[in-house]
């Protein structure tokens, strides 16, 4: 039995739905109506894997980190996510939505962003499948990740800043939505994360799965066993999450550990742990976990990492947490940049802000010899290097 699966309306468990205007209304069910059968469709399946394969890369590498195995006293084995084209795991759900935009007949492309990798990879595909592309971008996020807003450019993406609220991606997601109740016929929203009214984080979470699905046929040739005794990811919406736990949500062998972004501390009013901070209400069409005020006016979070400052969660990880199947950890902003950079210099491997957090993870657990642990690298730390340079000049004598 799929016990934390999501079911036909599109909840899991109390968490989930789809709430939304009724302007979106008809759009969003022709997706619910339609995205199973154009997903399990032969051509579907055959297209989506040969460019899985041929253009983005896959299958990523599970890597033997033997270094940074030897620091925690087990087994660590890093999905390097980091080497797929674009530079993270955004692209496994931007090809599969675009195919399903494709099936339905849409014509116009439209995206949020906020570390900019999903902006890329929307782009991307965009590029690929001679589409028009708008992708909805904080202003504080367009300044401190300008690098991304280039390549999104380059790729023929028009790049929109959002002024209103913090700036960030829970504001460049709000104005997605916008443009899509404008623009209701012709457009698809291609949602960036495990977020939204369903069918979305069910749909992202399925086009991420691969990344699970290569896990067990990885740790089969690698170890003689095709599950892990832990795995570990970065949650802010949760797709990389999501992916990575897909094929185990229900092998209770399997201990899952969610990293969700600590900012300056849990209690220092700049934080984006929602699983910690956040209480039931609904934000962008799901009923989740969002941090709000007493007066259900929701809250701006902070994270040092672009891509989890959101004060939402996706409905699959707030049930995951509410039933007690995974383990949640708060990480800072400190004890990232410091997992960062023991990464880098034990292994080098310069991970994204984001994935440094799933690393965060690792000093606050505690492992047997034997056991046998899976990290996400979800992306590469290209676009953060800016923010690893500030540190090194903060701290020229970084040691680990």
């Amino acid at each position: 039995m799929k016990t934390f699966q999501v079911d036909e309306n599109g909840y899991y468990g109390r968490f989930g739905g789809a709430y939304v205007p009724e302007i979106l209304y008809r759009c969003v069910k022709n997706l619910q109506d339609n995205y199973l059968t154009v997903m399990q469709s032969e051509a579907f399946r055959r297209e989506f894997d040969q460019l899985l394969r041929d253009y983005v890369g896959r299958p990523s590498p599970l890597y033997f980190a033997r270094r940074l195995s030897e620091r925690y006293g087990c087994r660590i084995y890093l999905k390097r996510e980091d080497l797929n084209h674009t530079g993270a795991h955004k692209i496994n759900n931007t090809i599969g939505q675009i195919l399903i935009a494709q099936q339905m007949g849409k014509t116009r492309i439209i995206a949020e962003t906020g570390a900019g990798q999903h902006g890329v990879a929307t782009a991307t595909v965009c590029a690929l499948k001679n589409m028009r592309c708008i992708v909805y971008m904080g202003k504080t996020d367009v300044e401190r990740q300008h690098t991304n807003v280039q390549k999104m450019k380059m790729l023929g993406a028009e790049v929109r800043p959002v002024t209103s609220g913090n700036m960030t991606l829970k504001d460049a997601t709000n104005e997605a939505i916008r443009d899509w109740c404008c623009h209701p016929t012709d457009t698809h929203y291609i949602i960036g994360s495990t977020v939204g009214p369903h069918p979305y984080p069910d749909m992202v979470a399925r086009l991420q799965s691969v990344i699970s699905e290569e896990i067990r046929k990885q740790l089969q040739q690698q170890e003689c066993r095709d599950y892990p005794d832990y795995l570990i990811a970065c949650v802010g919406g949760g797709s990389n999450a999501a992916g990575t736990i897909y094929h185990y949500i229900d092998d209770r062998r399997v201990k899952i550990v969610l990293a969700e972004a600590g900012g300056k501390g849990v209690d220092s009013g700049l934080s984006a742990a929602t699983i910690h901070l956040g209480e039931e209400g609904i934000i962008h069409g799901a009923r989740t976990l969002v941090m709000q005020n007493e007066d259900g006016q929701i809250e701006e979070p902070y994270s040092i990492s672009a891509g989890l400052d959101y004060p939402g969660i996706g409905p699959v990880h707030a049930n995951l947490a509410a039933q007690k199947r995974a383990t949640v950890l708060a990480v800072d902003d400190d004890e990232a940049l410091y997992a960062a950079f023991e990464l880098t210099r034990l292994e080098g491997i310069i991970p994204a802000l984001e994935s440094a957090h799933a690393l965060g993870a690792l000093p606050k657990m505690h492992f047997k010899p034997e056991d046998v642990v899976v990290l996400t690298v979800s992306g590469r730390g290209d676009k953060d290097i800016e923010t690893y340079i500030k540190q090194m000049k903060n701290d020229e004598n970084i040691s680990l």
